[in-house]
């Protein structure tokens, strides 16, 4: 029996699920919603509430611990790119730079908020699964 048992495993193994929960976090962190099936925005919402916890506390290790729950990748710059980049042109740059930043924007924003980050709001069932589709973002 599953009584007590937190984790919605998706019928993923441990490594793909935190990639996935890890993917979608970066996404909801960029656009602010994004569009998944119900199961998955389920098991995504704690994640990210959690998250936007640890960005409020704005201390080294918790965000630290938050750019480890995203896994934010760098990817190396070389001299050429480096000089541009502080120049301001920041085309050289993935996506996984910014998401700190936004992330901060984001603690900043709820911080006097003492929960209840998310909202899941849902759609019509996909067309070719019927599965169930909702928007989970930050709310206002």
């Amino acid at each position: 029996m599953r009584h007590q048992k937190r984790t919605v495993k998706l019928n993923r193994n441990g490594s793909h699920r935190r990639a996935m929960i890890a993917n979608m976090l970066k996404a909801l962190v960029q656009h602010g919603q994004i569009e998944t099936t119900v199961a998955k925005a389920k098991a995504l919402r704690p994640h990210a509430d959690k998250l936007i916890t640890m960005a409020k506390k704005n201390t080294l290790a918790s965000r630290r611990a938050a750019i480890a729950k995203m896994m934010v990748s760098y990817n190396k710059l070389s001299s050429k790119e480096t000089r541009a980049a502080k120049e301001g042109n920041t085309s050289s740059y993935n996506a996984d730079r910014f998401v700190e930043r936004k992330l901060g924007e984001l603690a900043e924003r709820y911080g006097s908020r003492a929960g209840g980050y998310t909202r899941i709001v849902r759609k019509e069932n996909r067309q070719g699964d019927s599965s169930p589709l909702c928007i989970i973002e930050y709310v206002q």
